[in-house]
């Protein structure tokens, strides 16, 4: 009798997440606009910290990530016993899932949610439910309805990636009070620091138990290329998030650069200044020259083209400028392209390429 091995449940419906492109063929000057890395980079003070921490690689890292979360709860005004820290805010969301869903559970994303809710959901050998968006936004009222027996979290992104636009803070709040409260509520704030005056979900964790804020430094603080998360809940989910957590997940290097720079507001600060300042420039010139684009509350924006032919040639153009966009298709947004806002020139070339393939004026 002939045995072969098998994965779990689940593994083998995972579509393999696709990054952003980073590479145009015969081109060595590239502008990489396909990822929402911050244009500026890291903070000096990040920089230095990890500079700093090379003197001692052949040292464990603390397991208790006790400088990060007291620097975390210092700038946010929270409980540093109710953070736990990730290799990216993914690998928090990966302890949610491997902790409150398995198989036969279902989980809630909806219609362009992130890409990796439902691979998680996979990877426990739980289902996902996708839930319709209305217009690009998320539809509070359509998630409850989804909500069965069956349902053990709901992923939203707040801003959303890849559409930009936020759920108010009514309609979140409404969203958190109709769960049952066997139900976990995450609330993925990968993008909450662009978004003004904005505490990611962090009240509604106080408030309610099944509440789970996540975030990252590899956004507004520059360091992506570190992957560096954390989470923000309830006592009781905390336990038992650390129970599932490897107890050295995070190098003292990452630990060093993500303290220097969270401490470094007046930095944070500036690098939403501005991107909120070129965010808006770019928007009103696409919509200027008759390019769909929502308000963005994040450090992209999401142009919706006349068809999907029309934003196919509209990627082709910028590929020919070495400019690299994000095609939206998987996300069910075939018209689309994200766009990432860089900097004054990445914003002003942006323009001068959609101008150019609309054959307006800028």
């Amino acid at each position: 009798m002939s045995e072969t091995i098998q994965p779990q449940p689940g593994i083998m419906e995972i579509a393999l997440y696709v990054s952003g492109e980073s590479t145009v063929a015969g081109r060595n000057d590239v502008l990489k606009l396909s990822s929402n890395e911050n244009p500026y980079g890291p903070s000096e003070a990040a920089k230095a910290a990890f500079a700093a921490a090379a003197g001692n690689l052949h040292r464990y890292p603390s397991t208790d990530h006790a400088g990060l979360r007291q620097a975390i709860g210092a700038v946010h005004g929270l409980d540093p016993d109710r953070i736990i820290c990730g290799v990216g805010s993914d690998e928090v969301l990966q302890f949610i899932t491997q902790s409150y869903a398995g198989v036969g559970d279902e989980v809630i994303t909806t219609e362009h949610g992130f890409s990796m809710y439902p691979i998680l959901a996979h990877a426990v050998g739980a289902r996902p439910v996708e839930v319709a968006e209305k217009e690009r936004r998320i539809d509070v009222s359509a998630i409850l309805a989804a909500v069965t027996e069956r349902t053990k979290i709901v992923f939203i992104a707040n801003p959303a990636n890849p559409t930009g636009t936020m759920v108010p803070g009514g309609e979140l709040r409404r969203l958190a009070a109709g769960l049952p409260g066997s139900v976990i509520l995450v609330l993925d704030g990968a993008y909450a620091e662009f978004a003004d005056g904005f505490d990611g979900g962090a009240s509604l964790v106080d408030e309610f138990p099944n509440v789970v804020m996540t975030r990252t430094f590899s956004k507004i603080h520059g360091l992506g290329g570190l992957r560096i998360g954390w989470g923000y809940a309830q006592r009781a989910v905390i336990d038992v998030l650390n129970r599932v957590r490897q107890p050295f997940n995070l190098s003292q290097a990452q630990m060093a650069a993500a303290e220097a720079a969270v401490r470094d507001t007046a930095y944070t600060h500036w690098c939403a200044t501005e991107n909120a300042r070129w965010r808006d420039w770019l928007r009103n010139a696409l919509v200027q020259m008759g390019v769909g684009c929502d308000e963005s509350h994040a450090n992209f924006i999401l142009a919706r083209f006349a068809s999907p032919a029309e934003a196919e040639a509209c990627d082709a153009a910028f590929k020919a400028e070495g400019i690299i966009v994000r095609r939206v298709a998987g996300y069910k947004l075939p018209e689309c392209l994200r766009i990432t806002v860089g900097d004054e020139e990445a914003s002003r070339r942006v323009v001068g390429v959609i101008a150019r393939f609309k054959g307006v004026r800028e």
